[in-house]
C-alpha cells in the first residue's frame, strides 16, 4: 500500500493514523493482541528483545501491539517523537512527574488544574522532597515570580480545569528555556484537533484519553508524548517500572474512538459556542468564561494558539452554591456526572466534586466559586441542550446580585 503524497490534515491523521493494515489478513481495523505474554522462536530471539537488539514484544507492561498502535496514532497527532499509553489519566501525569523530577526540585503550575494533579504533587510528592507551588499561570508575570533556583518543571494545563482560563504557551515554553526547566503540558482540554503545544516549546505533552481523544465515556486512559527520543527514553522505563499500562482491549476501544475525534469535537464545539452566547444574555447567569466569546479575557491569545475555542464551558448561576445545585439537580437531558469530551453533554459542581479535595482557600485563590457549574457540551442537538439548560435555569429563584468578571 502506497504512502500519501502530501501533508495530511488532521482529520485525515485522525481516521488514518498509525500503522498500516494489518500485515498477516489484511484487517482494516487493528486486530485485539488480548496476550499478557508473546512466544520467542528460541532462546536467542528473546535474549536479543530483553537486550532491546530485537524490536518484538516480550510482556504488555513492557509494549503490546494494539497499544502501539494508538501510541503512534496520537504521537502523530500531537507531532512529537513518541507517545506512552497508560491505564488513567493521572497514571500519564504520574509517571511524568516522577520520572522528571527529583528530591529537592520545584515544579510550578497552573493553580486551577486538574484536582488530583494538583493533590498528587502537594500530598505525595512532598513527601519525598518535591517542592510545588500552583499560580494563575494566564498571568505569565505570575508564574515568573513563584519561579525558584530549584525549579526544573514549568506544567501548565490550558484551557484551566474548570476555569476555563488559557496560559500562554509560547510565554511559557521561553520562560521554561529561560530558567532550563522541563515545559510539561497537559492538552486534554482541547485535543490536538484544536492545539499542538509541541509549536510552543513542551518537553511533554499528557492527556487523560478518557476524555476527547477515547469520546465515549467508556474507557478510562491516558496518554503522554516526548517531544524527542531523549524524553521519550528518560521516561520510558518509569512507565514499565511502575506498570501503569493500558489492557489491549482498552487501547483499542480507545483508538476506535479517536477515529471520529475531529468530527465530534467540531460538532462540540459548536454546540458550545451558540450555548455560550444564550447562556451570556441569560439573567441567571451571573458570568460566563468560554474562550470563543470576546468577552473572555484571553479571547485573542485563544484565537491565537488554538485552531477553536473548544467545548467546554463554565458560568456562575445568581445566588451560589444553593443556586448551581437546584439548576444541576433541574436538567434532563444534560447527565449530571463528572469527566468531560463524550458524545454527551455532562454537567458538573466542580467546588462540590471535582476539586473538593483542594483545600477552599486555593479553590477560591483559583476562582473556583461555589456558584460555577461546569458543563462539556456534547453532541446532542443545540435546541434540545438549551431548551434543558433554560428549564434547568427557570428552577433557580431569582437572586438581584452583581456580575463578576472571571
Amino acid at each position: 500500500m502506497q504512502k500519501p503524497d502530501r501533508e495530511l490534515g488532521q482529520e485525515t491523521r485522525v481516521v488514518h493514523g498509525g500503522p498500516d493494515p494489518d500485515p498477516h489478513y489484511g484487517a482494516v481495523s487493528v486486530p485485539i493482541y488480548q496476550s499478557s505474554t508473546f512466544a520467542f522462536h528460541d532462546a536467542d530471539e528473546g535474549a536479543a528483545r530483553f537486550a532491546g537488539t530485537d524490536p518484538g514484544y516480550k510482556y504488555t507492561r513492557l509494549g503490546n501491539p494494539t497499544t502501539r498502535a494508538l501510541e503512534q496514532c496520537v504521537a502523530e497527532l500531537e507531532g512529537g517523537f513518541a507517545a506512552l499509553a497508560t491505564s488513567t489519566g493521572m497514571a500519564a501525569v504520574s509517571t511524568v512527574l516522577l520520572g522528571l523530577l527529583s528530591k529537592g526540585e520545584h515544579v510550578v503550575g497552573t493553580d486551577a488544574v486538574y484536582g488530583p494533579t494538583r493533590l498528587l504533587a502537594e500530598k505525595h510528592l512532598s513527601r519525598f522532597g518535591i517542592e510545588s507551588d500552583w499560580v494563575r499561570t494566564e498571568n505569565i508575570d505570575f508564574l515568573r515570580r513563584a519561579i525558584r533556583p530549584n525549579t526544573r518543571m514549568i506544567y501548565i494545563e490550558t484551557p484551566a480545569n474548570p476555569t476555563i482560563k488559557i496560559s500562554d504557551l509560547e510565554a511559557c515554553g521561553r520562560l521554561a528555556r529561560e530558567i532550563g526547566a522541563y515545559f510539561v503540558v497537559d492538552n486534554t482540554f482541547s485535543s490536538p484537533i484544536l492545539q499542538q503545544p509541541f509549536r510552543f516549546g513542551a518537553d511533554v505533552v499528557v492527556h487523560s484519553m478518557t476524555k476527547y481523544l477515547n469520546g465515549h465515556s467508556d474507557v478510562v486512559a491516558g496518554i503522554f508524548v516526548s517531544r524527542d527520543q531523549e524524553m521519550h527514553q528518560r521516561l520510558a522505563p518509569m512507565l514499565q517500572t511502575l506498570g501503569g499500562t493500558p489492557d489491549p482491549h482498552q487501547s483499542w476501544l480507545v483508538l476506535r474512538g479517536l477515529r471520529t475525534l475531529a468530527m465530534r469535537v467540531e460538532k462540540a464545539q459548536d454546540n458550545a459556542g451558540r450555548l455560550a452566547e444564550w447562556l451570556a444574555q441569560h439573567p441567571k447567569v451571573a458570568w460566563i468564561s468560554y474562550p470563543g466569546l470576546p468577552s473572555h479575557p484571553q479571547h485573542e491569545l485563544a484565537k491565537k494558539q488554538m485552531s477553536g475555542p473548544g467545548a467546554m464551558i463554565s458560568f456562575g448561576v445568581r445566588g451560589g452554591l444553593e443556586a448551581a445545585k437546584t439548576m444541576i439537580n433541574s436538567v434532563r437531558l444534560c447527565v449530571l456526572a463528572v469527566s468531560l469530551g463524550g458524545i454527551e453533554t455532562l454537567i458538573e459542581h466542580p467546588a462540590s466534586m471535582t476539586h473538593a479535595g483542594v483545600p477552599a482557600k486555593e479553590r477560591a485563590e483559583a476562582c473556583i466559586t461555589d456558584d460555577l457549574v461546569r458543563v462539556s457540551v456534547g453532541c446532542e442537538s443545540f435546541e434540545d441542550l438549551k431548551h434543558d439548560l433554560e428549564q434547568a435555569l427557570a428552577a433557580v429563584p431569582v437572586f438581584q446580585d452583581s456580575r463578576r468578571s472571571v
